[in-house]
């Protein structure tokens, strides 16, 4: 059997074009046994990522590519020979793009004509203008040039393949087998279909012509194509695979070096950095937990050569603080000690228990990523700062792949299956977000369709294989990735939807698969609530307050703390940050905290994790028995209490499942973060990716003398954080801003008020209902 190689493909992340995702279509590869598979999405890399962990882990060559359309030339299929090959590539759709509006682009043969690393492609389009398009291209590119045959089986086969070899004679260019690939099997034709509806906005009835006449645009067995193609075309397709020898595990990723003082390189700068500021918290004494934290915590960094990472952070938030502009880290970032004292996150190690594993790993060798919110109104001053000092080709803001939920499916299939609007909005108003494909038969039936109804059948079924394909590329919220060298060598640029802003082509969870780090600069209105009424206080009191002043009386407990704790005790929370909901204000009766801990289980608590897990009603129970009673004991295993005491033995964030992990079953820390992930996933791909931890998380429990009752109970409380888990760190730094904006609320009611006022729109109430609130209270 000859070997074939596909060198003509698109997914569906060729928008609206290709029905079939990277990874279907790289198994499907496999499966048929071809020797590679070049990726080709139109004018884009965005799914080559997601295509080369697949072929990856299947040992599947995956060749990196792209098609286009020539504004002044033919349509051009373009694959990366080398690494050399791979950063033109990028460059040429990084002018494409940025050259164009949103979703567009502009690429000229002047253009093409410098990819002397690339072997290209010819796709003949136009009969009239081949033998030119052909010349052309033999001319810049002979000996990197093929004219590709895309046989399926219509009616016009022979006289196409005699013309293309008439054509080959002519231009000096050889012919090699294509597919023109779309889908990944024949059974997605009806997808295919929709999908060029959706696009042409029309219906599939009124598409005609812009359909394609058959479904011979899949991965076909070679077998098949031996019948079809000349073997001499398909031998081609192994001449030119041979040649493609890039891989993304080639790309070399630096990141950028800070300005650093004469003679110190980053990691001694780092030091210096650190040691300045345990002096400024602890100027006596550095506690000897923190320092031994410190340590430990350095040394990994510098292993991992992550102290650029940290100066940048560092840079950034001392620029915008120079600026006035409030800015707090949080997430998995306040799990380290090292960002507490450079004044990047506010949970001091010495009141939490940080779990540095959750922020960084040895086993995982995964870029950190550290989440800073700034001041909503001032996000943009610190954005222009980023690409300022590193310049557009250095610095970009990741994507995010807006992909098709329920809704959205069901409204554009509906479209090109001829439903009329009234319909599907009906069907749209019908569903809440959270229902899925398996509530839609009663849905539809109590909205008066039949669900055996052929149409709805059609609806139904090509609705639910449209969820999660991608619909565009948008721009994450915050996340840059910032590059020594030009970042658009790596990675193709484009514009995005705002003016002044830029993305990468990848989707913010790809970056992690090739070494990208991101730094995420967050909005946060809450921060510029609190900027703004300080700013009233002082105008209009005279009293410059600061955050650490009003945490300060919280760690003293002091009265005016106490005052703050007992407004919130009785649920007068509206305006307050993170536990305004209904939710939140009928959990804090019950609650009742009395400390910035307290306030962090508060806001973990009322999530549906937690509620999902079973925990909050044991946990409340407990915790109102030890109030009452001082000597009561929860009955856990006493090898975690060191984990559990603090939450009464029931494990409320995700740092403690990892403790858990660690302590109790022998697991090692970085083996206890992929449980971590695998419970996030848990909730979006079934129960493998966490059942295969069951056992040996049962199997260590045993081992350690912890009783089976107990390991079931923890292993049911951890499938139910699923996708909503809410880590320690994260809730402890948003804690601080629920006290300062609580102490605010009680202490400074009417400043509180106009900062709240004049930062809208944020939070769940209105400017109306919440001068109402403030009017009672």
């Amino acid at each position: 059997m000859s070997a074939y190689s596909e060198l003509h493909c698109l997914s569906n992340f060729s928008f609206l074009h290709g029905a079939s995702h990277p990874h279907e279509l790289v198994e499907r590869a496999h499966q048929l046994g071809y020797q590679a598979l070049a990726l080709t999405d139109e004018c884009s890399l965005a799914g080559i990522v997601r295509a080369h962990i697949s072929a990856k882990a299947l040992g599947l060559k995956l060749i990196v590519g792209t098609q286009a359309s020539i504004e002044d030339g033919p349509r051009l299929v373009l694959l990366a020979r080398n690494r050399t090959g791979y950063h033109a590539l990028c460059r040429l759709i990084s002018k494409a793009r940025r050259t164009s509006a949103k979703g567009q682009y502009q690429m000229y043969c002047d253009d093409v004509a410098a990819l002397d690393e690339c072997l290209i492609i010819m796709v003949p389009g136009d009969c009239e203008r081949d033998l030119n398009d052909a010349q052309w291209l033999a001319k810049q590119h002979r000996g990197q040039a093929w004219i590709g045959v895309a046989l399926h089986r219509g009616a016009e086969d022979g006289a196409r393949l005699e013309r293309l070899r008439t054509l080959s004679q002519s231009s000096g260019l050889p012919l090699v087998a294509t597919g023109d690939v779309h889908m990944h099997i024949r059974e997605r034709r009806p997808l295919q279909d929709t999908l060029t509806a959706i696009r042409h906005q029309c219906s599939v009835h009124d598409a005609g012509h812009r359909l394609f006449p058959n479904g011979e645009r899949h991965l076909r067995p070679v077998h098949i194509l031996q019948k079809i193609y000349p073997a001499a075309l398909l031998r081609e397709t192994q001449v030119i695979a041979q040649r493609c020898v890039f891989s993304l595990d080639q790309l070399s990723y630096r990141y950028p070096a800070e300005d650093l003082p004469a003679g110190m390189d980053a990691n001694d700068y780092l030091r210096r950095l650190t040691e300045q500021g345990l002096r400024t918290h602890w100027p006596h004494a550095v506690p000897q937990r923190v320092r031994q934290l410190i340590e430990k915590e350095l040394q990994l960094i510098q292993t991992l050569d992550y102290a650029h990472y940290f100066l940048t952070v560092h840079d950034i938030m001392i620029w915008a603080r120079s600026r006035g502009i409030l800015c707090q880290g949080r997430g998995s970032a306040a799990n380290s000690a090292v960002c507490f004292v450079l004044g990047i996150t506010v949970v001091n190690p010495q009141r939490a228990s940080p779990l540095f594993e959750r922020f960084i790993s040895a086993e995982r060798r995964e870029p950190p990523d550290i989440d800073v919110d700034f001041e909503h109104q001032r996000r943009e001053e610190v954005f222009q700062y980023i690409y300022a000092k590193y310049g557009r080709k250095r610095a970009a803001l990741a994507a995010t792949v807006i992909r098709y939920r329920t809704k959205s499916a069901l409204r554009d299939v509906g479209k090109a299956l001829g439903f009329s609007s009234d319909d599907l909005s009906r069907i749209s108003q019908s569903l809440a977000w959270w229902d899925g494909t398996e509530d839609l038969p009663d849905r539809l039936r109590a909205l008066g369709f039949d669900p055996d109804a052929t149409n709805i059948q059609q609806l139904l079924e090509l609705s639910q294989a449209l969820q999660g394909f991608p619909r565009h590329l948008s721009q994450h919220v915050g996340g840059f990735v910032i590059c020594e060298s030009a970042l658009d060598a790596l990675v193709p640029i484009e514009n995005a939807g705002m003016s002044e802003r830029t993305v990468i082509q990848w989707d913010k969870d790809d970056l992690d698969a090739v070494g990208l780090f991101k730094i995420d600069c967050l909005a946060l209105g809450m921060l510029t609530a609190i900027r703004k009424s300080l700013q009233f206080i002082a105008a209009h009191e005279g009293q410059k307050l600061t955050i650490a002043q009003i945490l300060e009386t919280e760690r003293t407990q002091n009265e005016q703390a106490r005052a703050v704790f007992t407004m919130l005790g009785q649920g007068h929370s509206v305006g307050v940050f993170q536990v305004e909901s209904r939710a939140q204000m009928s959990m804090l009766p019950r609650m009742r905290p009395r400390n910035l801990y307290d306030l962090t289980v508060q806001t973990a608590i009322v999530r549906p994790g937690p509620i999902q897990g079973g925990m909050v009603h044991p946990y409340l129970e407990r915790r109102m028995r030890q109030r009452d009673d001082p000597n009561y004991r929860p009955e856990y295993p006493q090898q975690l209490h060191a984990i559990l005491a603090r939450t009464h033995g029931i494990p409320i964030f995700q740092e403690q499942v990892m403790e858990v992990c660690v302590v109790g079953a022998g697991f090692r820390p970085g083996e206890a973060d992929h449980v971590r992930r695998s419970m996030a996933a848990w909730g979006r791909s079934g129960y493998g990716k966490l059942e295969r931890f069951e056992k040996r998380l049962k199997q260590g429990f045993e081992h350690n003398g912890i009783k089976t009752e107990f390991a079931q109970r923890i292993f049911e409380q951890i499938k139910g954080f699923a996708d909503y888990g809410f880590p320690e760190s994260h809730a402890a730094s948003f804690a601080v801003l629920v006290y300062v904006s609580a102490w605010l609320k009680r202490h400074y009611p009417a400043a509180f008020l106009a900062g709240l006022l004049n930062s809208q729109p944020m939070g769940f109430y209105s400017p109306a209902q919440l001068t109402q609130d403030f009017k009672r209270q």
